[in-house]
């Protein structure tokens, strides 16, 4: 055991002195993301007052007025809807595209099908009668990305009909076995469509992806983002929440369809919430740092170990997601036994492959976080299907993500050999 744990140690160290190069990019990227947000609090004179509760229909909430000031300002864009009513970054996509979408438009999704809880709440049987897009004969495309992982450029024109209103990019991996759109081959996209379909509505799911760049999807032309706030924007502090941001026209939409077409923006109390919000974006581009850093260590020590990663630890990174093609059922279960035992929360759990709301497999998940299903603390997780891909994500400081992957190797380790 001993001798086993030295070379474990060993292993690790050898593998963080190979990725050191990383990490100082990664601090970079930090340092201007961190910029911009004090810049964005500074501007635009965020006060302790701003912290207060509202009550009633919130009218006249400065916080929550200047908070969405804040969000816009950090992602380069006209409008921000923060609120706590938007309950996860499916929510914050689906918000974002039925807002806008009306009986007769169409929709296109450029990087294949969405992930499963957003596809399955606009497109699939489960959604019919239940506001699905074809329940407000709202048409639906889909264009493959390339073999590569690519958005197909080359084959926009045939797919942008005269009545396609949102072109939709989903810029992490989600549960594909792909890369995550970089941001510049999202402005490629949008350069292109834009050229096609002037008129066109870019929305892209920005859920992982925040603070990888040091530009964002809105920066570079995009109408419209959506995500999660327990997610990298949240610097793993805040209890629930979503965000939208882009054009004020767009956003005013989504804010129409969460409230009433009436008063759009205008009401919902911020439940004391303002100060987790920005004191949380405040920390993101850090937290985001440190989960980027145990990404790339993850990918280095596993491909030294002869697993298929992806992506691997010397290439560029969009999302926080690191996919490990682990090849057995017994491993996803071993990976993830070890990075609960490792969780600050919760480390006595054992975790089993379940069914999941919105998931057509059973998912196997390891998450032993403060907030539930934050995914921008540590966890690990994956549909238990053939090639057996785990997805590991987030770490809210690169120590534990360290200390998780000595678990994690010992766990591997002490799966009987037939």
């Amino acid at each position: 055991m001993n001798a086993n744990k030295t070379n474990i140690e060993n292993l690790i160290i050898e593998c963080e002195n190979d990725v050191n190069f990383k990490f100082k990019e990664i601090d970079n990227i930090c340092l201007q993301n961190q910029k911009k947000i004090l810049n964005a609090m500074q501007k635009h004179k965020l006060a302790e007052r701003h912290f207060m509760p509202s009550t009633g229909y919130g009218y006249n909430d400065d916080g929550r007025d200047v908070c969405e000031k804040i969000f816009a300002d950090t992602f380069g864009a006209e409008a921000a809807l923060v609120r706590p009513g938007i309950v996860s970054g499916t929510h914050a996509v689906t918000l974002a595209l039925l807002g806008i979408l009306r009986p007769g438009d169409r929709m296109l999704s450029i990087t294949g099908n969405p992930y499963d809880t957003i596809y399955n709440s606009l497109n699939s049987a489960e959604a019919q009668d239940l506001g699905s897009l074809d329940d407000f004969k709202i048409g639906y495309d889909k264009l493959d990305l390339t073999p590569e992982g690519d958005i197909d450029l080359g084959l926009l024109s045939k797919y942008l009909k005269q009545n396609t209103k949102i072109v939709f990019i989903q810029r992490s991996t989600g549960y594909d076995k792909r890369p995550a759109l970089t941001i510049e081959k999202i402005k490629k996209a949008v350069t292109e469509i834009k050229k096609i379909k002037q008129d066109c509505v870019v929305a892209v799911d920005n859920c992982y992806g925040e603070f990888l760049d040091i530009y964002e999807p809105t920066d570079v032309g995009a109408d419209l983002i959506a995500g999660s706030l327990i997610k990298n924007p949240g610097g793993g502090l805040v209890y629930a929440g979503g965000y939208i941001a882009g054009k004020y026209k767009y956003v005013q939409k989504a804010a129409a369809r969460l409230t009433a077409p009436s008063i759009a923006f205008e009401v919902g109390i911020n439940y004391g919430m303002i100060r987790q919000y920005l004191q949380g974006l405040f920390l993101a581009a850090r937290v985001t740092a440190n989960a980027i850093k145990g990404a790339v260590l993850s990918a280095r020590i596993f491909s030294e170990l002869g697993y298929e990663v992806f992506p691997e630890y010397d290439e560029e990174r969009s999302d926080i997601i690191q996919g490990i093609v682990l090849k057995s059922r017994e491993k996803m279960e071993a990976f993830c036994r070890g990075i609960q035992k490792a969780s600050p929360v919760d480390s006595m759990a054992v975790p089993l492959a379940a069914p999941l709301p919105g998931y057509k497999e059973k998912i196997i998940m390891a998450a032993g976080s403060f907030i539930q299903s934050s995914s921008i603390e540590l966890s690990a997780d994956g549909p238990v299907k053939p090639p057996y891909i785990i997805y590991q994500q987030g770490g809210l400081t690169y120590e534990h993500i360290k200390i998780a992957l000595t678990y994690v190797l010992q766990e591997l380790n002490n799966i009987p050999k037939l």
